[in-house]
């Protein structure tokens, strides 16, 4: 009689398999915003370097733009997957190498650097520690300056509301994702968001993420729950001056004491986390009050 494997298949939270980057393949706003962004980045004859690449589509909007374009991925199906189609995509116009995005530092100096491993509150995935560690080997080993980064920057907020968690009479309050565009009658916001976090790749970078604010409430509501709203700006363009902006889907994030708010009442929303933290880590060290001088 056979028996159950109790090995480990899964995989870290940084490493997204092949079976989800067709995900990501298919959200149309984050693949029209970063081939927008990088059409405006890339010149022709610029040094690129894609550290986590997936599937490589980054790395094939560059080359399309002109640039001389190296991309590192280290999950084995996927570095097969990627170096396939890019092959098909685009002959021998980029390289791409199975090694880990951590820890690889390119021979010469690079232009660009493209690096995708976010997750909505900069939870779960490494792009700080990614982005972080490639700065201290570049400068240690080839000096500055520092390459340009995409995304340049990333914008956080977070927002009290009260959020319906029941489904068919059964309640279960998990995260939820939700689609920016998208109405929410699930959701009603007891207060507008409110920026948490602002930061640029090139400036030093945070070691955690954040938040102690107060909030005026505008409707009746009972506060459970807080949403995560994460923009990163891919590209800053000058004529016209602006960016090349990526919202990433919203995480709501139920709260373990909710608190029940009227319409001008202040509401106070703590937390604290590590960028890369697992989502309980950002549960458990939320709290929502409603201070005593509010009534």
């Amino acid at each position: 009689m056979g028996h159950l494997s109790t090995e480990y298949t899964g995989f870290p939270a940084d490493v997204i398999p092949l079976q989800y980057q067709a995900l990501l393949l298919t959200d149309e706003r984050r693949m029209q915003a970063f081939a927008d962004a990088i059409a405006q980045a890339v010149q022709p004859g610029m040094r690129v370097l894609d550290l986590g690449a997936g599937t490589g589509v980054l790395s094939y909007f560059a080359a399309r733009a002109g640039g001389v374009v190296t991309a590192i991925e280290c999950e084995p199906r996927v570095f097969a997957t990627a170096r396939s189609a890019l092959r098909a995509a685009t002959g021998d116009t980029v390289r791409i190498l199975h090694a880990d995005a951590r820890d690889y530092l390119p021979d010469e100096p690079i232009d660009l650097v493209l690096c995708e491993m976010l997750h909505v509150g900069l939870l779960r995935e490494r792009q700080v520690e990614v982005i972080g560690a490639f700065k201290r080997r570049y400068l240690h080993h080839m000096g500055g300056p520092l390459p340009r980064f995409l995304p340049e920057a990333t914008v956080q907020a977070v927002q009290p509301v009260e959020q319906d968690f029941t489904y068919m009479g059964y309640t279960v309050p998990a995260p939820v994702f939700q689609l920016p565009e998208s109405r929410q009658p699930r959701t009603v916001e007891a207060a507008p968001p409110q920026v948490f976090q602002q930061f640029f790749y090139s400036s030093p970078l945070p070691s955690r993420c954040g938040a102690d604010l107060l909030f005026v409430a505008e409707r009746p509501a009972v506060v459970n729950a807080v949403r995560l709203i994460t923009k990163n700006l891919l590209t800053l363009t000058y004529d016209p001056a602006g960016s090349v902006d990526w919202t990433m889907n919203y995480l709501v994030v139920p709260v373990n004491e909710p608190v029940e708010v009227l319409p001008g009442d202040e509401v106070r929303v703590r937390f604290d986390y590590a960028p890369g933290d697992e989502i309980p880590v950002l549960t458990d060290s939320l709290r929502i009050s409603v201070p005593a001088h509010a009534h």
